[in-house]
């Protein structure tokens, strides 16, 4: 039997895309304070969880078109590659790496391995729990 959510479902619209603008918040402070991919991933990974929950699992299924065990794979390649940097060059594993570039809007804007890095978490963190979430809601 189908339930009648629509204030959820409207609901759900709204509440999704703050909380994905605060996961974008945490993923840009977590280099300079608390924060970072690992925590912005859990909360993106919420956000979706959310949507399962007003939606069924086919329409987020088919919002998304995501494959989450690839998302998860290219998330590890992006963590165990910032830190094959330092390896390359003559440092230890995950040695820190940064630089500044003049981009044309932003202007003088420094760039890290760890910005990469944390990306490559919160590729991890997002992959594995939606694919952890979409099988325990497929078993139904």
């Amino acid at each position: 039997m189908k339930t009648n959510d629509v204030l959820l479902r409207n609901v759900t619209k709204v509440v999704v895309f703050i909380i994905f603008l605060f996961s974008l918040h945490l993923f840009l402070a977590g280099h300079y304070n608390p924060g970072g991919g690992f925590v912005a991933g859990l909360i993106s990974a919420g956000a979706v969880t959310l949507t399962l929950i007003a939606y069924d699992s086919q329409t987020v299924r088919s919002m998304l078109n995501i494959n989450t065990i690839m998302m998860t794979g290219v998330g590890l390649l992006f963590a165990v590659g910032t830190g094959m940097i330092g390896i390359l060059t003559g440092d230890p594993f995950l040695t820190h790496k940064f630089g500044h570039v003049d981009l044309p809007i932003l202007g003088d804007t420094s760039l890290h391995t760890a910005t990469i890095f944390d990306l490559g978490v919160y590729l991890v963190v997002v992959g594995v729990t939606l694919t952890i979430i979409q099988t325990i809601g497929e078993s139904d």
